[in-house]
């Protein structure tokens, strides 16, 4: 195992922190070598990462004071204007200041001709976390379960429509569990296959999906951190092989209307001992309680309730099931290793936000004893519109914090206002039935 392989299964946030420690000492090593390259990334809001490029000799000395990027990074729009600045967001935008980015030397990976990528924690100056960083808020909940004595192990996955230049599907059907029928995709998946594994990202399967240019790429469970950095690393391996191929990696919520491109998020718990953890109690009622106030986390974009209400296969309607991939939690795996497949976001929801709410609705049902209603039982529906997403945001501020629900009502009224200002192909299409 090299100093950056990501352990299958749960990991603590101290061991995370050793590993960083030892990873460290080796990229220090490889950022001497002659030509070497530091990609330091930040996730921002929109399951993306905000990047700088360091050179190798200066890049070595980042390990140990930082680097700074604008903090606007975490008040942005996802075309990268700022959103208003009221309340919270007013600090990252006023001024328009630096940020300390630290390298958190557990996530680098390799990215060829010299280049390693290496996801960072942001602080500001005075050395406190910024409380809008998605890995922060991912890791205030890791933090707060294990003072319950508890550790997740997550698996996340995220499914991308692969359209040649002039946008169209690299497969004219669905092409679900297929063999035959992708061979337009094989150039593409055959490089795609060498530099995930070359990034050492742990890919347990891939295969066809059930669209039309769709494809499933499956990482293994891991601790929540790297789970979600890696799902992000993935997408960014994904975008870069794809363009030298002169295709585009689409992932939207929902291509299509009746189509999704999901984030699922698998999910067990375990004791810090090691043991098995309860997760059909309380972990699952409380998600299930709070599914709906969290749709703005599930789906941040106005695309996603595309998905959510016209994908055959969305999670509208909030219940569980064993093995029931039509509920929106899935009991999974062996009775005696269950696991749990939240269904609830979209591939263009933040995964670090979409986890840390799971933790912070699990934890809550734990604390207050509940207790999970029958198999199949429905208990309502998410939030079908932005606006009522909106509306919902006071229980995630009891969640994730003030701060974060803040963020989230700015991110989604800049979605509302930029979706009710633009002029779009539906649109013009209604409006040709009335001539």
């Amino acid at each position: 195992m090299t100093a950056f392989a990501r352990p299958v299964g749960p990991r603590s946030l101290a061991a995370r922190r050793a590993a960083a420690v030892v990873g460290e000492g080796v990229l220090r090593g490889v950022l001497g070598e002659e030509g070497a390259r530091l990609l330091l990334l930040v996730p921002d809001p929109h399951a993306r990462f905000a990047a700088v490029e360091l050179a190798g000799p200066f890049a070595a000395s980042v390990l140990d004071d930082g680097y700074g990027v604008c903090s606007y990074v975490l008040a942005w729009s996802p075309s990268r204007d700022p959103l208003p600045a009221s309340g919270v967001l007013g600090g990252y935008l006023e001024g328009f200041g630096d940020l300390r980015v630290r390298p958190d030397a557990a996530s680098a990976i390799p990215l060829g001709e010299g280049t390693w990528a290496v996801v960072g924690d942001v602080e500001w100056p005075s050395g406190v976390a910024a409380e809008l960083a998605p890995r922060e808020v991912l890791r205030t909940q890791l933090t707060a379960l294990e003072g319950l004595g508890l550790v997740p192990s997550v698996g996340i996955e995220h499914e991308v429509v692969f359209r040649d230049s002039s946008g169209v599907p690299l497969t004219s059907h669905g092409v679900d569990y297929a063999v035959g029928g992708t061979e337009r995709l094989a150039p593409l998946l055959g490089e795609l296959r060498r530099e995930l594994a070359e990034a050492g990202l742990g890919v347990e399967s891939a295969r066809a999906e059930c669209h039309p240019g769709q494809y499933e790429i499956v990482l293994r469970h891991r601790d929540a951190l790297a789970a979600c950095d890696d799902v992000l690393l993935q997408q960014l391996v994904v975008r870069r092989v794809a363009a030298r191929h002169g295709i585009v990696a689409d992932y939207l919520a929902a291509p299509e209307p009746g189509q999704g491109n999901s984030g699922h998020v698998h999910l067990s718990l375990s004791a810090v001992d090691g043991s098995e953890a309860d997760l059909l109690g309380g972990f699952l009622a409380g998600v299930l309680r709070d599914a709906r106030a969290l749709t703005a986390v599930w789906s941040p974009t106005w695309n996603g309730f595309v998905r959510l209400r016209t994908s055959p296969f969305s999670p509208l309607d909030v219940r569980w099931g064993h093995d029931d991939r039509t509920a929106s939690v899935r009991v999974a795996g062996p009775s005696s290793e269950p696991r749990l497949e939240f269904r609830f976001a979209g591939a263009d929801a933040q995964p670090h936000l979409v986890v840390a709410a799971l933790l912070a609705a699990g934890r809550f049902g734990l604390e207050e004893g509940l207790r999970a209603p029958e198999a199949g039982v429905s208990l309502g529906s998410l939030a079908g519109s932005p606006w009522e997403a909106l509306s919902l945001l006071d229980r995630v501020g009891e969640l994730l914090g003030s701060d974060v629900a803040a963020q989230l009502s700015a991110l989604l009224g800049e979605e509302i206002d930029s979706g009710l200002s633009a002029v779009t192909d539906w649109q013009r299409w209604r409006g040709s039935l009335r001539s």
